[in-house]
């Protein structure tokens, strides 16, 4: 290969390196990483090591990895497995700050999580339209309610949390929200309507403040009907008067979680007079992100900052006057 050419792509991979190692997971150090809880996390039943294989030259130990994942529209991903100890990640946003916070809930049907390209990625996005956003890792695996309280207990850890610091984050604590994919999708409704009670012993004062969301985005939900195609919806996830503001994205041809998913719950949330939003889109698959895959669902986070604005979130875009 010419000189010239092995060295254009040499900086072409430079690039990519790069690229990835800023969208990477674990975040950088300039982002503030806490611990959720003051020690260890509260015991949760099935929050355990997956059973190991009987040959010894097989067995993988129950350490926190991250690893290489899928590629996702021509891009990698990260796979974090094993969480015991959870954590919250802080993203400010660079320039103006409305003082409105989201909290992300990546996906990976509570064993794995997918904390780049539904996480970090998120937030970079959510920056800049001067949204604070929190990566939350909770813990896996099978940690999902109601089998397990684990990450329940640390998704209502984490708005408390987050309420704690509002003054010292610039955060306005009436506008804390959430955002879940997938299996992340499930954990922001089920703590949508699980929020007058923690379901853990309160440990300081961070728990005696309110862990409700004050509005919610879901994307591609998992696991909230009984079975794969049906509309009965499963009993953690029943939406109530009290339920915040939400948004539900989802593709109809989704291979992963039925779109029966996303229709059963707008349709809790209509019931019990909730103000909900739900996109439906024919084509698109499952686990996107905000990645392009050349289909009209992966404009969501335009819907999205638009939705904001109209429930208050966000100040409304100033009149603009002209063609």
């Amino acid at each position: 290969m010419p000189k010239r050419l092995l060295l254009l792509a040499l900086i072409v991979l430079s690039a990519a390196v790069l690229t990835a190692q800023q969208l990477a997971w674990p975040p950088t150090p300039d982002h503030l990483t806490l611990p959720l809880w003051p020690g260890a996390p509260p015991a949760a039943p099935l929050n355990q090591p997956p059973a190991q294989p009987a040959s010894p030259a097989q067995q993988i130990p129950h350490v926190e990895s991250v690893t290489a994942g899928p590629i996702i529209a021509g891009k990698p991903t990260v796979v974090v497995a094993n969480v015991s100890t959870p954590t919250l990640t802080l993203y400010t946003p660079q320039g103006a700050n409305t003082g409105a916070a989201v909290v992300v809930f990546s996906g990976g049907g509570y064993n794995i999580e997918t904390l780049d390209y539904e996480g970090a990625e998120v937030c970079q996005w959510l920056n800049t339209i001067g949204v604070n956003c929190l990566v939350l890792k909770f813990r896996v695996p099978r940690s999902g309610y109601p089998r397990s309280m684990a990450a329940l207990q640390d998704a209502q850890r984490a708005i408390g949390l987050i309420r704690s610091h509002a003054a010292e984050w610039h955060i306005d604590p009436a506008r804390v929200g959430v955002l879940g994919f997938s299996a992340g999708a499930h954990l922001a409704a089920v703590l949508d309507t699980h929020f007058d009670k923690r379901v853990y012993d309160p440990i300081d004062a961070v728990d005696k403040l309110s862990c409700r969301p004050d509005f919610a985005i879901v994307l591609y939900p998992d696991g909230m009907t009984a079975a794969h195609r049906n509309f009965f919806l499963v009993p953690d996830a029943q939406a109530i008067a009290e339920t915040p503001p939400t948004l539900i994205f989802q593709a109809e041809d989704d291979p992963s979680n039925p779109v029966e998913n996303s229709i059963t719950y707008f349709m809790s949330l209509k019931n019990a007079h909730v103000p909900a939003e739900l996109h439906i889109y024919p084509v698109g698959g499952h686990g996107f992100g905000l990645r392009p895959n050349g289909f009209t669902i992966t404009t969501w986070p335009k819907t999205a900052e638009i939705w904001l604005r109209t429930v208050k979130i966000l100040p409304a875009q100033p009149n603009r006057s002209g063609p």
